[in-house]
């Protein structure tokens, strides 16, 4: 089932359906009156709204154009031990160096469904800058944590944990995925 309703109907519609939206992302400077009734209603219930270009609703969107979209059940903020404790997917990026390749890895972890992405390491500012300019600012809707050492959250994980090697013998379409789950992907130069 997707985590997004797109478009004011589908939104009005999981609304009314109590369904757990966690953020609503909304074409800024729009003044379509449907919209604004939306997000006031929104705002109303207590759910997150952020405003985005024509350019990120376009490309967040299952079906284009939306004037809005919606999280629903899930959480888009977390520090590490609350992403470890919501279980889910979680991806941990060991050992990568290039802040292009984890921003596309951003990129692509979120549009999987991912509950969060972790990035071992130490990371300057401009590094950091770098990579959310690379994953287009999707770290908007899914929690990133950068800075931890790979082992102690390995060591704090409860669930499953997969590393995704060139050299194993399962493709990774016929992994089993389900639960919670840790991918680990390693670095450019020294993999894992």
């Amino acid at each position: 089932m997707s985590m997004q309703r797109c478009g004011i109907d589908a939104i009005e519609a999981a609304l009314d359906a109590g369904e757990d939206i966690t953020l609503v992302l909304a074409l800024k400077e729009c003044e379509d009156p449907r919209l604004a009734a939306l997000l006031d209603r929104c705002i109303d219930a207590g759910i997150d709204v952020t405003f985005g270009s024509e350019n990120d609703l376009w490309r967040m969107a299952e079906s284009s154009p939306a004037l809005a979209l919606a999280l629903v059940g899930r959480e888009p903020v977390a520090d590490l031990d609350t992403m470890l404790e919501r279980g889910g997917l979680i991806w941990m990026l060991a050992g990568v160096q290039y802040q292009t390749n984890v921003g596309f890895c951003i990129r692509v972890a979120e549009v999987s469904g991912a509950s969060g992405l972790i990035v071992t390491g130490e990371w300057t500012s401009d590094d950091r800058h770098r990579i959310v300019r690379a994953a287009m600012r999707t770290n908007r809707f899914m929690p990133v944590v950068f800075g931890c050492d790979g082992l102690d959250v390995i060591n704090a994980w409860k669930g499953r944990t997969l590393a995704i090697e060139d050299v194993g013998t399962d493709e990774p379409w016929d992994a089993d995925l389900t639960g919670d789950v840790m991918l680990i992907i390693g670095g450019e130069n020294a993999g894992i």
